[in-house]
This record gives C-alpha cells, sequence and structure tokens, in this order.
C-alpha cells in the first residue's frame, strides 16, 4: 500500500455563502491529491503525456460524511491498494485539523494512449516504481 498526504487551505472561492465547502469542489482535491502523490512517485502528468500516457478519470465515487469550512487546513490522504493494470483505482481520503475523516472515496483512472486513442496497461517504468514501493513498505 502506499499512501501520500497533501495539506491544503480552503479558500473563500471554495466555499458556499454559509462558508462551508461547495460539494463540487472534493473532486478538485482529489485530483491536487493524486498530482502530488504521482509527483511523490518521481513523475509528473506532464511526462507521462509527453510519453503517450492519458490519465483520464472513469469513475469517482464521493462520501460527504462531515463539511470543511473557510480557512480550515485539510490533510489529503492518497491511497493505492493494488497494483494498477489498465485501470488505476484511487481512493482518498479527506481530514479535518482535528483528525477527524471528513470526505472518503475513490477515482478510478484509466492507462490511456494518445498515440492510438484506447486503453492500454500501465507503462512498465511506473508500474516497476510502484511495485518497488509496496516492497519497501512490506
Amino acid at each position: 500500500m502506499i499512501i501520500t498526504e497533501t495539506k491544503i487551505r480552503v479558500y473563500y472561492e471554495d466555499t458556499d455563502q454559509m462558508g462551508v465547502v461547495y460539494y463540487g469542489n472534493y473532486a478538485r482535491y482529489y485530483e491536487i491529491g493524486r498530482t502530488e502523490m504521482i509527483r511523490d512517485l518521481g513523475f509528473t502528468y506532464k511526462q507521462m503525456e509527453e510519453l503517450g500516457i492519458m490519465l483520464p478519470a472513469r469513475s469517482l465515487k464521493i462520501n460527504y460524511l462531515k463539511s470543511a469550512y473557510y480557512d480550515d487546513l485539510l490533510t489529503i490522504r492518497t491511497i493505492i491498494d493494488t497494483i494498477p493494470k489498465v485501470k488505476f483505482p484511487i481512493k482518498t481520503e479527506i481530514y479535518n485539523e482535528k483528525g477527524e475523516l471528513i470526505n472518503s472515496g475513490e477515482t478510478v483512472l484509466v492507462f490511456f494512449s494518445s498515440r492510438t486513442n484506447k486503453p492500454v496497461a500501465a507503462p512498465k517504468y511506473f508500474i516497476d516504481e510502484i511495485t518497488r514501493l509496496f516492497h519497501q513498505k512490506s
């Protein structure tokens, strides 16, 4: 299992008139967590795209447990618990400053070739690094 954590501050623009994070912003928070997780693996989306690999979302499931508010400092925990093949499931948990789980969900991405416009197996360089980290954490 690979777990990364990213801190994010809730800005005024993220909230509704009551100062509560607008529900649609959680998908963006998940993306921020995924982007930083991929960076922590030693890659960037940009590098992968330059190598012809895209990662479009196939599905998104979000569970709203508690509200987040303007100026909260949130922790986005991004979790990989399986080695991806063509589909790349990523779990996300968001915690408030008190350490309370306020949101959880899963995004499923698909490795997609920009050359063929078709789904493809995860690139070897990506699988090798994830496999190495899985064994390192064991």
